[in-house]
């Protein structure tokens, strides 16, 4: 199991290094091609669009051919969106480029989520889970310090690169424990939407994802006009990464002792004030401070919202590989909607707006995890 966890942790590391490598080239892309905060936006949420295309194929594939297959031609896909990236010389190559990259993306995390979900008992899942995202995390503060240096040496060779480690990831892959497909019904799927439970585990994926969105794309142009530069914004979310690295395998052990809602809440409770905060901000030492914060608060959901979804998935039958799909779907849209709807609000009514607005979602939200759940025992998530 622990040879399983960690080749499929790597897998995952590397697609999310890929997902926020674009962080500091925002600026860069910005002024090489004229682009306004909505085209910014549109660039950043090319990845959520092809990740919604890919979200349940991804999870189908996953459960009727066996994860390791499907994290096997999902890599391979993503080299191939890697080079592309490399050798992009317009908006729309970039764009189409972080299309393929989203749609290989999504299917590769549905099939690893669920090879590590099928193989650790119910039990260790949220640790387990915790572990790999945690890895994953890990990539995700690299990415925006490899962007930083692709600007530096060259992002062709970089990200040529990165597409080069992708293949030879799939061959790693092909030596992995092969998992059994799962039985896909129609029913299933029924049951898992009529579950309030595993709705609230979507969602709780979904909102994060579109704070995380918001955050991507104003934050770094927010740090480039107060002078900035690309290495200085990247090792800012390297900073704010670090923590979450080490803090999912923890809130994915007390989300298997305490149960879900606690962690939630927490998260929920503390990504209203940084979202808040944020809105507020003004100075740039200030908003780096914040986007530290602001990305433990928003990161701290994943965890235990996905330990959320697959438990209840195999409560009510749904096999675990169209669950990843589904809950990977849930994600997209929001990694789409973030940046998308979050700059063209900046555009009209200023950075502050998108922030207040995700703050509200998350207020909501916790106030809703009362109602919903409010007669459940914590352990009963």
């Amino acid at each position: 199991m622990r040879r399983l966890l960690a080749l499929v942790s790597a897998i995952i590391f590397v697609d999310a290094l890929l997902f926020t490598a674009l962080t500091p080239l925002v600026p860069k892309y910005v002024d090489d091609f004229n682009l306004s905060k909505v085209g910014a936006g549109l660039l950043v949420g090319a990845y959520g669009a092809g990740a919604i295309f890919g979200g349940i194929p991804g999870g189908l594939a996953s459960a009727r051919w066996g994860p390791k297959r499907t994290v096997v031609a999902s890599l391979l896909l993503l080299a191939v969106a890697s080079f592309a990236f490399a050798s992009a010389g317009s908006a729309l190559a970039l764009g189409l480029a972080r299309f393929v990259q989203g749609v290989g993306s999504t299917a590769t995390w549905a099939g690893a989520l669920t090879w590590i979900s099928v193989e650790t008992p119910r039990e260790r899942r949220g640790e387990a889970i915790g572990t790999a995202f945690g890895v994953a995390i890990f990539g995700a503060i690299l990415g925006p310090v490899f962007g930083g240096v692709a600007n530096a040496v060259g992002i062709g060779i970089s990200f040529a690169s990165v597409g080069i480690v992708a293949l030879a990831f799939a061959g790693l892959a092909t030596l992995g424990r092969t998992s059994r497909g799962e039985t896909v019904t129609l029913d299933g799927l029924t049951r898992a939407f009529a579950d309030t439970r595993f709705v609230g585990g979507l969602w709780l994926n979904m909102l994060p994802a579109i704070l995380f969105g918001v955050l991507l794309v104003l934050t770094p142009l927010a740090l480039d006009d107060a002078g900035w530069g690309a290495f200085a914004i990247a090792l800012v979310f390297f900073g704010a990464g670090l923590v979450e690295v080490v803090l999912n395998p923890v809130l994915g052990r007390i989300s298997d002792r305490v149960g879900r809602l606690t962690p939630i809440r927490a998260s929920l409770f503390a990504s209203a004030l940084s979202a808040a905060a944020l809105a507020a901000a003004s100075g740039a030492v200030l908003i780096a401070v914040l986007i530290c914060c602001a990305s433990i608060s928003f990161g701290s959901l994943y965890t235990p919202s996905m330990s959320l979804a697959s438990n209840r998935a195999e409560a009510v039958g749904l096999a675990q590989g169209l669950a990843f799909g589904v809950v990977n779907t849930a994600w997209a849209l929001g990694e789409l909607v973030g940046p998308t709807a979050g700059g063209a609000l900046a555009e009209s009514a200023g950075d502050a707006a998108p922030y207040l607005v995700g703050g509200a979602l998350c207020a909501l939200t916790l106030g809703a995890t009362y109602h919903v759940a409010g007669r459940l025992r914590p352990s009963e998530a």
